[in-house]
């Protein structure tokens, strides 16, 4: 226990997906599969992240935690067929899935990339005009 009824170390081999989600799968060639998802997804946030303009600097870091995260656990599944998570949180009987520094890094930035989705949503609604059919803007006559 490093915080006694909170937050203690352990070791747990994840062989499945993010929580530990499919874990207790035995699917054949299941760590190469999920090797090979990994690698699709991290393909497809890089090529989100290389077509983001350098001055979205709230999306990019978030982007960047999430593609580090992905990184480090697919490093581990590659290396050792599993990932290893090794923070355990808990309180009386209410029991959060073990995790890692990845996952933590990938759940921030999953958040920051939410934040900036609703903050960027509702920006926009308020501040742009829609532009109607004909090419001006409501209430707007030409």
């Amino acid at each position: 226990p490093l915080v006694d009824g909170l937050l203690s170390i352990s070791h747990v081999r994840n062989r499945g997906a993010a929580f530990g989600l499919l874990s207790d799968w035995d699917l054949p060639y299941q760590p190469f599969l999920l090797a090979v998802l990994s690698l699709a997804a991290l393909a497809a946030i890089a090529l989100y992240f290389v077509r983001l303009p350098s001055t979205a600097r709230l999306p990019r870091l978030a982007l960047a935690l999430v593609l580090g995260g992905a990184v480090g656990n697919l490093l581990d599944r590659v290396r050792l067929g599993y990932v290893v998570d090794f923070i355990h949180v808990y309180w009386r009987q209410y029991q959060w899935p073990d995790f890692n520094v990845a996952d933590s890094a990938i759940t921030v930035g999953v958040i920051l990339l939410v934040f900036d989705i609703l903050r960027s949503s509702g920006h926009e609604t308020s501040t742009r005009p829609q532009i109607e059919a004909g090419g001006s803007a409501p209430g707007r006559t030409e």
